[in-house]
C-alpha cells in the first residue's frame, strides 16, 4: 500500500499534463498520411525493361502447390487377374486437368453379360499382362533346329547299309512298337492292379480274370509280328511249340517279358529277341517240322537280335550286325531315338552280378574267382562289387554299360529265347559269352526249351573267370530263381 500511495503523488501530475496539452493540438488528417512513392530518377545511359517472372514464381506467389504425380498400378501381372470390371462413363477431360480429377466409380459387370470387357490398363504397360500365363512346354519338346538332330530307331535302320534290307526294317518297326505298347501297359496302374488282385477279384465282379503281364505281352509281341508281313516262324519263351505263321523271309524267337515275378515290387523288366533268316531248305517238310527246323538255328546265325528294358526309362539295345546302339524312347514324340551309339562293353568292369545267396551251392572253381576278385586279389588287383537286380535285362544292361559280369552258372536261362540274342548283343559291343566252357553262339539247339548256365560281360573278366575251370552248378536243391 505504501507504494501505491508513492506512485499516485508522484505520477497522476505528470499525466495529467500531458494530457491537457494533446487536446490543445488539432489534428491534421492529411499530415497522418503516408507520402506517395516517388520513383528514382533514371539513371544515365540504357534503360532495360523488368525481366518476366517465371511460371514457378508466379504460381509460388499465387499460393498453387503442384500436385502430386499419378500413382502408378504394380507392375506385378497378378494384380491384373481380378474378376473384370467395367468403368463408369465419365465426360472427357483436358489432360492438364487429369490429376485433379477424382477416381471414376467401379462397378462389377453384370452377371449376364457374355463378354465381359477387359479391365483397362495405363499407357505404359504392355497388354500382356491382362493375359492369362500360358503353360510352360515340356522341357524334352524339341526346338526345330533339335528336331532335325534326332535320329529315329526307323531313320537308323534306313541308313545302316546294304546288310539291312527294307523287309528287316519292317520287321523291327513293328517290334519296336510292340515294346511301346507293352512299355505303356506296365506303367497302367489298372493293369498293375489286376495282376496284383488275381482271378478272384475279377470273377467277383462278372469280369474275366485278368491275363498275367507275361501272356498279355506275348499277345501283343504275336500280334505285332503277324500284322508285319515279314514273318514265316515264331517261337516263344510262353508257348510249348513254335507258331508257322506263312511265308516271310524271317523267323523270330523272344522271351515277352523277362522278370514279369517283379512286377508287383516295380523292378524293372525286359523284352528280349532275335531275327534269323528263314531256311528254304526246310520248306518241304510239314508245317510243324518247318517250323521247329527254322527256330532252332545257331546264335551265329543271326542277322538282329535286341533287348528292351522298362525301368525309369525304355531303352532298347539292338544289333543289325553293325555293332551295339541304344535308343531311349521319348514319350513326347512317340519315338525312340538314337541316344547310346556305337556302345562298347568296357575291356575290365569292378563289378559282378550273381545271386550269391548259392554261394555254398557253387563249384569249386567258381567260388574261388568269387572269392579273390572280391578281396581285390584278382588279375586287376582291384576289389569287385556286388550288383544284383535278379532281372536278367537289367542286370545285362549295367553290365554293358559299365563293365563286370553278370552270371547265372546253373542250368536255367533258355539258350533260344535268352542266352543266344543276348549273347549276340555282348558280341557285337566287345565282350564275350559262354557257358562256362562253350562260346554260346556256338551252340546246336537239340530242344525248344533247352536251358544252360550263362556267363556274359567284359572278355577280359570272361576270360578270367573261365582260366578257374569248374564255373557250372550241377547241384540244384530245389530252387527256381
Amino acid at each position: 500500500m505504501n507504494y501505491l500511495f508513492l506512485f499516485c503523488i508522484c505520477f497522476l501530475p505528470l499525466l495529467s499534463i500531458r494530457w491537457s496539452r494533446v487536446a490543445e493540438k488539432p489534428i491534421d488528417a492529411a499530415a497522418q498520411r503516408k507520402p506517395e512513392f516517388t520513383p528514382p530518377p533514371p539513371r544515365s545511359g540504357t534503360i532495360k525493361a523488368p525481366k518476366a517472372p517465371s511460371p514457378s514464381m508466379v504460381a509460388r506467389m499465387l499460393g498453387f502447390r503442384k500436385p502430386p504425380a499419378p500413382t502408378l498400378p504394380p507392375t506385378s501381372a497378378s494384380s491384373f487377374f481380378r474378376s473384370p470390371v467395367v468403368s463408369a462413363p465419365v465426360k472427357s477431360i483436358s489432360s492438364s486437368l487429369s490429376w485433379f480429377t477424382p477416381p471414376t466409380r467401379r462397378r462389377k459387370a453384370p452377371a449376364m453379360e457374355s463378354k465381359p470387357a477387359q479391365p483397362t490398363l495405363p499407357p505404359s504397360l504392355p497388354a500382356s499382362f491382362i493375359r492369362p500365363p500360358l503353360r510352360s512346354p515340356p522341357q524334352a519338346v524339341l526346338t526345330r533346329t533339335e528336331a532335325d538332330e534326332v535320329v529315329t530307331m526307323t531313320a537308323f535302320l534306313g541308313t545302316e547299309g546294304s546288310n539291312v534290307d527294307v523287309d528287316l526294317v519292317v520287321l523291327m518297326t513293328h517290334i519296336q512298337a510292340a515294346c511301346k505298347h507293352i512299355a505303356s501297359v506296365l506303367s497302367s496302374p489298372a493293369e498293375l492292379q489286376a495282376t496284383i488282385s488275381g482271378a478272384d477279384a475279377a470273377h467277383g465282379v462278372g469280369r474275366d480274370a485278368p491275363k498275367p503281364l507275361d501272356i498279355v505281352s506275348n499277345n501283343i509281341i504275336k500280334a505285332a509280328l503277324r500284322s508285319s508281313g515279314k514273318v514265316a516262324a515264331m517261337a516263344s519263351e510262353e508257348d510249348d511249340r513254335p507258331v508257322w505263321f506263312g511265308e516271310g523271309p524271317y523267323v523270330v524267337v523272344f522271351d515277352p517279358l523277362d522278370g514279369s515275378r517283379n512286377i508287383d515290387a516295380s523292378i524293372p523288366t525286359g523284352t528280349i529277341f532275335g531275327i534269323y533268316r528263314r531256311i528254304p531248305e526246310a520248306d518241304h517238310l510239314p508245317i510243324e517240322e518247318k517250323a521247329f527246323a527254322n527256330v532252332m538255328q545257331r546264335g551265329e546265325r543271326l542277322v538282329a537280335a535286341g533287348y528292351a528294358l522298362y525301368s525309369s526309362a525304355t531303352i532298347m539295345a539292338i544289333s543289325v550286325g553293325s555293332g551295339l546302339h541304344g535308343f531311349t524312347l521319348d514319350y513326347n514324340i512317340g519315338e525312340f531315338v538314337y541316344s547310346h551309339h556305337d556302345i562298347r562293353i568296357p575291356e575290365r568292369g569292378q563289378i559282378y552280378s550273381v545271386n550269391d545267396a548259392r554261394y555254398f551251392d557253387w563249384p569249386s572253381g567258381l567260388r574261388k574267382y568269387i572269392d579273390t576278385v572280391r578281396q581285390g586279389k584278382g588279375q586287376t588287383r582291384k576289389q569287385y562289387s556286388a550288383r544284383y537286380i535278379c532281372s536278367l535285362v537289367a542286370d545285362l544292361h549295367r553290365t554293358i554299360m559299365y563293365g563286370g559280369i553278370a552270371m547265372n552258372p546253373r542250368s536255367h536261362l533258355r539258350l533260344l529265347y535268352e542266352a543266344n540274342p543276348l549273347s549276340y548283343l555282348v558280341e557285337q559291343g566287345g565282350g564275350k559269352g559262354t557257358d562256362g566252357k562253350r562260346r554260346i553262339l556256338e551252340i546246336s539247339p537239340i530242344e525248344i526249351h533247352q536251358r544252360l548256365p550263362l556267363f556274359l560281360g567284359s572278355a577280359a573278366d570272361i576270360a578270367e573267370l573261365v582260366s578257374y575251370g569248374d564255373i557250372q552248378q550241377q547241384k540244384n536243391p530245389g530252387y527256381t530263381v
